[in-house]
Formats: C-alpha cells, structure tokens, sequence
C-alpha cells in the first residue's frame, strides 16, 4: 500500500505544477513521450525475462481484444438508444475499449502484485491495449473526424513495428535465457524507476473536468462500464478457463484500468467531443484509485 499512496502523490504533485508558471502548457506531453521513448522500453527490457512460457499465456493477449468487442457494441446500443451525439460515440468508441494498461497499469500492478505480476501486464498491454489503439483506435478516430485522411494497411503497420515498447518486448524475448551484464542491469533499473513518479506527474499536469451540455449521463455511462462492468466481464471470461492465480487476478486488474490516456489524445486530435474526453479521463483516473483497490481485495477473496 505504501507504493499506491506514493502513486497517489505523483500525480497530486503533477495537479499542482500546473499551477507554476515555470512549467509550461506541454509539460504533460513532453513527460510522456520520455516514457514511450526511454523508461517504458527500459521497462519492458527488465522485466519480459521475468516472464515464465506456459499454455495460457494467449489469455491476457486474447482478453482485451474480446473485451473490446464487447465495449464497442454496448457504445453503439447505448449511443443509438439514448440518442447522444455522434461525436460523442465516436469518442467512447476510440477510448472507452483501451485502459490505461501501461502508465498506470505498470505501477499499480508493481504496487499490489509486485515484479511477478508484470510480465503478464506487459502481455496485456503490448498484444492487447497498444496494438488495439495502433489499429483499432487508430482508424475509428480517422473514420469519424471528417478532416482526416484514413491511415493506410503499411502506415498502421509501421506505426505497430516501430513503437519502442514493442521493440523491446521483441529484444527481451529474443534475449530471455541470458543474463544482462551488470553494468546493463543497473541502466535499466534505473531508467526503468523513473517511469512511475514521471508518467503520473504528468497524467496530474493534463487533470481536466470540464464538460459540455447532455454529456453527464453518456459520462456516467462509461466510468461504469470500464472501471465495474469490464473487470467484472473479463473475470467472468478468464474463470472459463481456470487459468493460475496471479495470471487471472492481474489481467482482471488491467482490464480494471480506467480509459487509455493516449487514446484520449488521439480521439482530441480528431476533434472527438474534446472536453468529454479530457473528463472522462480525469474522472476514470481518480475514480480508479477507489475502484482498483477494491478489485484487488475482491480478486484476493476470489483467489
């Protein structure tokens, strides 16, 4: 618990450097692209050998995938029924399927299942959430943003290719089975620390709840389904399958995590109800840190 409330003050301190003047307005996306670049590989790097093969391993990369497909069709039943604005359920289809499964995925994980529970995480996140949002995501925010022109098969395979957690969950599988040096071990280790206090500084420097007329009840809507209905549905499906203890409870925890930051972005980008989405994001955030505490004690009474 020590290590959520740490989490917890990251991102209170992140609030309010927005408030300094020295700290300008792209702070928040400057400290998120260092940790794509530099401490999320370094990240994966360090932990994918950790990561022990076995048969149930398709579990955590086929499960955001279903769930993703479950999520689209209630967005579209709902959005139909309740009338609300297309721009609206162009922005739930883009971010509500995708959690927030490695910036803060990662640290919540380490803080409640430690370094055990993350090579399952990484499977999640790299198989499931970001190729999701570099196909999925990708071509739903072009498709509803009239402005833009639809990515093409080659660029959403360059963009999948050549993202560097992707690169580095490749390398560390190709170098599992061998021991880092230790001059290796000790650049990733300290690369690798960086990412928590960094990337939720930086979720607390973008904190936005600013909403527009008629958008409460689809708001309402979402945080339910992502941060009760979702884990509820994926412990459902992995219980199917009797899969082993730590593998079930942390990709139910992951398919917990509130909506995906970088698909909040992208879904901004393509003009997709923007304050909507910068408050589905803060309110997913901070409900998360009631929501997520109260699935691992529920996963522990399960397990």
């Amino acid at each position: 618990m020590e290590n959520f409330f740490l989490v917890l003050i990251y991102l209170l301190v992140g609030t309010q450097l927005r408030r300094v003047r020295q700290f300008p307005a792209e702070t928040g996306i400057v400290l998120n692209q260092y940790v794509l670049y530099v401490a999320l590989p370094a990240l994966v790097l360090q932990k994918m050998p950790l990561l022990t093969f076995s048969t149930q391993l398709w579990m955590p990369a086929v499960l955001p995938w279903v769930l993703l497909l479950g999520t689209a069709a209630a967005v579209l039943l709902a959005g139909r029924l309740l009338r609300w604005e297309r721009n609206v359920i162009g922005a739930l289809l883009v971010v509500l399927p995708l959690g927030n499964t490695s910036f803060l995925g990662f640290p919540m994980v380490e803080a409640f299942y430690g370094d055990q529970g993350l090579p399952f995480a990484i499977i999640y996140d790299q198989a499931g959430s970001f190729l999701a949002l570099a196909t999925y995501s990708t071509i739903l925010a072009a498709w509803f943003n009239p402005a833009t022109d639809k990515p093409t098969g080659k660029q959403i395979v360059a963009k999948v290719l050549l993202f560097p957690a992707f690169i580095a969950m490749l390398l560390g599988l190709a170098l599992k089975g061998w021991s880092y040096p230790p001059f290796m071990n000790l650049l990733l280790d300290s690369l690798a620390s960086t990412l928590v206090p960094v990337v939720m500084i930086a979720v607390g420097f973008q904190f936005r709840l600013q909403l527009d007329g008629g958008q409460k009840a689809p708001l309402m809507f979402a945080l339910a389904f992502k941060l009760l209905l979702m884990p509820a549905m994926a412990l459902g499906l992995l219980w199917l399958f009797e899969p082993q203890p730590l593998l079930l409870q942390v990709s139910v925890f992951e398919a917990a995590m509130p909506p995906m930051v970088s698909a909040g972005a992208l879904a901004i980008g393509a003009a997709l109800a923007p304050r909507f989405v910068a408050a589905l994001i803060g309110a997913g955030l901070f409900c998360s840190f009631l929501t997520l505490p109260f699935w691992y004690w529920l996963l522990q009474q399960w397990g």
